[in-house]
């Protein structure tokens, strides 16, 4: 069962940046923990299964169970996750992250989500994260935010307001470098989805999709477009407005 809470004020820190797929190995873990608890703690198998799964994942992956293993061995290594089982029995892990990353059972809901899936915008990741823990809605989330930035769990990729995107602090300090200069570059969302998606490999040789631009980045960048626009048209009455009331017409009448 996914038990386990710690008085997170005497806790140190622990966490480092990991790789892809370590991050999605500790995403699975917890998710297989909290919404499969009968399930849990995962074999390899099911881990491997879990990492491939389609649905509430971005990117894809397509890993090889030795892939898996061997990123298994390297959270082990750093205190993350632990086998429970071995010998005559088949293997399964566990995750330690309650530990490893200072949270409680709703903090490690919305990291879970955002190892998962990566950055998001606020909305979404309450949506996400509530099939998990009850956050009723962004009234609730925003204090669980506050306390992961306080611990620098979190990055704010975009200013606070409507659709503002967040992201784990879980990357290494060239992705997150990446990712910020993706939401302040201002490229037209349009020109960045017509950039065909790279495959990266893996070490064992198996892929990773990358499908291109996330959605909260073309959500954003969209939104960008939208107040632009909006600004213009508005200058553009203005003008019009002015020029119509100082015209010698208008003045005669």
């Amino acid at each position: 069962m996914d038990t386990g809470t710690l008085d997170t004020e005497k806790s140190e820190k622990r966490w480092r940046p990991l790789t892809s797929i370590q991050r999605r190995i500790a995403g699975v873990l917890v998710e297989k923990a909290k919404t499969t608890p009968d399930a849990y703690p995962l074999t390899l198998n099911a881990l491997t299964n879990g990492c491939n799964q389609k649905s509430n994942r971005d990117p894809h992956m397509d890993l090889s169970a030795e892939d898996v293993e061997r990123a298994v061995e390297e959270l082990r290594e750093m205190g993350a996750l632990t086998e429970v089982q071995s010998g005559g029995r088949v293997a399964k892990y566990r995750h330690y992250l309650y530990e490893w990353l200072g949270v409680d059972k709703v903090e490690l809901a919305v990291m879970a989500e955002l190892l998962l899936r990566g950055e998001q915008t606020i909305g979404e990741l309450r949506g996400h994260a509530a099939r998990m823990e009850p956050i009723g809605d962004l009234n609730v989330l925003r204090p669980i935010l506050d306390s992961l930035e306080a611990k620098q769990l979190i990055v704010m990729l975009t200013p606070p307001g409507r659709g503002q995107v967040i992201t784990h602090n879980l990357y290494t300090a060239e992705r997150l470098e990446e990712l910020k200069k993706q939401y302040a570059s201002g490229r037209p969302a349009d020109e960045l989805e017509s950039t065909p998606a790279p495959r990266v490999r893996s070490g064992g040789g198996t892929s990773i999709r990358n499908r291109g631009t996330s959605a909260p980045i073309r959500q954003y960048r969209r939104s960008r477009a939208s107040n632009a626009r909006t600004r213009r048209t508005t200058a553009c009455c203005r003008w019009r407005s002015t020029s119509v009331m100082s015209s010698p017409r208008a003045v005669g009448a």
